[in-house]
């Protein structure tokens, strides 16, 4: 048994006797904070309980006795309030260092530094908080955290049984009955419309047992609990719709992973032997991992913790019995599922004809789950706060997915305009669809290139039924993000060769892997990116992997592999000056050599192109034009670049705008630098794919355009309506002398031809 498991069996074993005497629950909680400090050797152990929405002192070692029952603190208000708001642990050598401490003086604390404490936890609610402090300023060891989680769990049953909280304060806002229209705004993570009747995913297993009477037997309901588990997940990877080989296997290869992790099973055992019933065993493991989480500023690390929290919901299900998800009973009616997260492995679970979309009160842009749901077609909303509190089982829902909204209990009216939208939304597609084989040329017979992004296999699928003019962008790091190590040379070349497969001769543009940033991966790591402030601008894309050489070398055969006896194009992200295009064509070069050696077969023909998104590029653009096939402005970064606006940061929304007269002069500055020289130049990004944006390219001077997939249809839609001639000389006289509002302008010149760029 290891030393925190005995440590915490110990305790667990007085905290047994405490609870089993006779006597009052006052007393009781008295008895818990001497033996807490008495364990841990903490001059101060306090309890903290929630009444009347107070987080009330109930009881103290070595704070003043006349403060119990008389301090009280909000919830989210000083330390204590934090933990019980974010259901989160602290653990600080200076307690008085942290930005929401207070002090309160009718306590007597103030010669004490050091502080822990953990919330006490019903029903995925806080009760509670208990919390130790020191007078040397040191850290808790990971030990001591444990024990006071041990002892969070017991008096959750302890408070309960003894009615010190009422039900309602656990219940917290469900106990308001919800009956009004409301509209919760989140992050939109798949675009699209949906109504639908809400259905909880699951709620989270109430853990009534927590002491375990036969460790021995908590033990072999964990083993066949795992068996169990592991059972399900090698049954769903193999039974996905998505077939063999697809990233959504990836995805679930990264989850079965998790599944036969030996650490896992490793310390919940060690929970178990601390004394803890199975059930209760899993989830202070689960504590431990969520406090690790909220240290992770990884965001992709922290998607794949989400997926073990999955998992670790699954096991407890099983261990425990109660094993009936949405999923499982089966959906009955149009349902928007609601849940806290979503692991991928879950979604998967549900019925496609049924399920119209999904809100989660996490959820981020590079979860798996939001991969799975995309390729399902269901629009996603995450970081809805408090949507679980808010909505009840069978409430009607509208799911915004363009906008980022959920509306709960829609009003007639309210319904009625977003069901309008959505037949209308409906006939729009409709009638794009019928463009899918028209070509895309202006009213003055220019022929404009409409291509599409994608990043995944199932994307390409899109190129027939949009009838783009091909991909001009694959971003090929997807792979990379759904797959728990470096994928192999071998599986990388089979995936371009099935992409080229799917395209069916369309041209296909490989974008080399545009990794670090936001899209880090926890198989790569580099000195260089560690302290990495500002990661959009930091160590990324062509950086990394000019660094990576081994990453670099390997994607570029499987390039070439995967391309053999066809057209290769090549597009280099993130280049700020010739010679970094040059050392990347190098490894190209070198890996094309090793291959004619060994008389492999070779692309029909390679072209390379860059990425314009970093500003500097555009002052050096005659000295690598000759070079190029073809150049590619990525909008979304280089318009951050060029305003030093962060686009994901709201307060700066309005200073990201695509029509500013800066942006459009430089992007006509570009235009200009590529007159006379035989290269293909194109914008990629959402710009292109806004009908008043692409306006804008188009009298630019631009002939290409790459976007997204259900942009193609309305864009084409809006090429055959235009002449460029007319709109090029518009867009010069704007930017020799610019109007107040350039949206405006361009607005009003497509309304006076009947022109519609909504």
């Amino acid at each position: 048994m290891s030393a925190a498991a005995s440590s915490a069996r110990l305790i667990l074993t007085r905290l047994h006797e405490v609870m089993a005497a006779r006597t009052h629950a006052q007393g009781k909680l008295n008895r818990v904070v001497e033996l807490i400090g008495e364990s841990l050797d903490s001059e101060v152990c306090s309890i903290y309980l929630l009444r009347d929405g107070m987080l009330e002192l109930f009881a103290t070692r070595g704070l003043n006795q006349a403060a119990v029952h008389v301090t009280r603190l909000g919830v989210g208000e000083g330390l204590t309030g934090t933990i019980a708001q974010n259901i989160e642990t602290l653990n600080l050598d200076e307690a008085a260092t942290h930005p929401e401490f207070q002090y309160r003086p009718e306590t007597g604390e103030e010669k004490f530094h050091s502080f822990a404490g953990v919330p006490i936890v019903r029903r995925e609610r806080a009760i509670g908080v208990v919390c130790v402090q020191h007078i040397d300023p040191r850290r808790y060891e990971d030990v001591e955290i444990e024990a006071l989680q041990t002892v969070a769990m017991v008096l959750a049953e302890l408070i309960t049984n003894a009615g010190l909280v009422d039900e309602e304060e656990i219940a917290g806002a469900s106990a308001e009955a919800q009956t009004g229209q409301v509209t919760i705004e989140g992050l939109k993570l798949v675009k699209g419309l949906a109504i639908g009747q809400a259905v909880f995913h699951q709620p989270r297993v109430t853990i009534e047992q927590v002491v375990a009477e036969d460790v021995e037997a908590e033990r072999q309901r964990v083993y066949l609990a795992f068996d169990r588990m592991r059972e399900q997940i090698d049954n769903m990877a193999s039974q996905a719709e998505f077939g063999v080989g697809e990233e959504h296997e990836q995805v679930l290869q990264t989850y079965k992973m998790f599944a036969y992790d030996e650490g896992w099973s490793r310390r919940i055992n060690e929970a178990i032997d601390s004394g803890l019933t199975a059930e209760a065993a899993i989830e202070r493991v689960q504590q431990r991992t969520r406090m690790r989480m909220r240290e992770i500023s990884d965001p992709l690390l922290q998607d794949r913790m989400h997926d073990l929290e999955d998992l670790a919901n699954r096991l407890i299900r099983i261990v425990s019995g109660q094993l009936g998800t949405a999923a499982q009973k089966g959906l009955t009616k149009d349902s928007i599922l609601v849940a806290k997260n979503l692991g991928p492995a879950e979604l998967l679970e549900y019925d496609k004809r049924r399920l119209k979309g999904v809100v989660l009160e996490e959820g981020s842009l590079t979860a798996h789950v939001v991969i799975v749901a995309r390729a399902m077609g269901v629009p996603v909303i995450g970081r809805a706060k408090n949507v679980r509190g808010l909505v009840r089982d069978g409430d009607e829902m509208l799911v915004d997915g363009d906008a980022g909204t959920v509306t709960l209990r829609p009003s007639g009216g309210v319904l009625t305009a977003f069901e309008a939208r959505f037949a209308q939304s409906r006939a729009k597609r409709a009638a794009y669809a019928e463009l899918r084989d028209v070509e895309p040329f202006t009213r003055d017979g220019e022929r404009i290139e409409v291509m599409m992004n994608a990043g995944l296999r199932d994307d390409v699928g899109m190129l027939a039924m949009t009838g783009a003019d091909g991909i001009g962008l694959y971003r090929t790091e997807f792979q990379f993000l759904v797959s728990a190590a470096l994928p192999q040379r071998e599986r990388q070349a089979r995936l371009y060769r099935d992409v080229l497969d799917a395209a069916k001769g369309k041209k296909v543009i490989f974008r080399t892997v545009d990794i670090g940033g936001d899209k880090s991966l926890p198989y790569i790591s580099s000195e260089n990116a560690k302290e990495d402030e500002n990661p959009a601008m930091g160590w990324r894309a062509l950086r990394l992997a000019l660094e990576r050489k081994g990453l670099m070398k390997a994607q570029a055969r499987a390039l070439l592999e995967g391309c053999a006896g066809r057209e290769l194009n090549v597009m280099f992200p993130m280049v700020s000056e010739p010679w970094e295009f040059d050392a990347a064509k190098e490894v190209f070069d070198q890996q094309l050599d090793y291959l004619k050696k060994r008389k492999h077969q070779l692309p029909s023909a390679i072209n390379f192109g860059v990425m314009l998104e970093v500003p500097s590029l555009a002052e050096t653009l005659d000295l690598l034009i000759p070079r190029l096939k073809f150049i590619s402005i990525g909008t979304n970064d280089l318009t951050q670049f060029l305003f030093a606006a962060d686009r994901a940061n709201p307060m700066l929304a309005e200073r990201y705008d695509w029509v500013s007269p800066s942006i459009l002069r430089f992007l006509k500055r570009v235009v200009q630098s590529c007159v006379g020289h035989p290269v293909n130049l194109g914008v990629c990004g959402e710009m292109g794919g806004r009908r008043l944006e692409a306006l804008a390219l188009l009298g630019l001077g631009i002939r290409r355009l790459s976007i997204t997939p259900a942009a193609v249809g309305p864009i084409k839609e809006l090429v055959r309506k235009i002449d460029t001639r007319e709109i090029a000389d518009a867009m010069n006289g704007w930017l020799a002398s610019p109007p107040p509002d350039m949206r405006v302008a361009l607005q009003e010149w497509a309304d006076a031809r009947e022109i519609d760029v909504e």
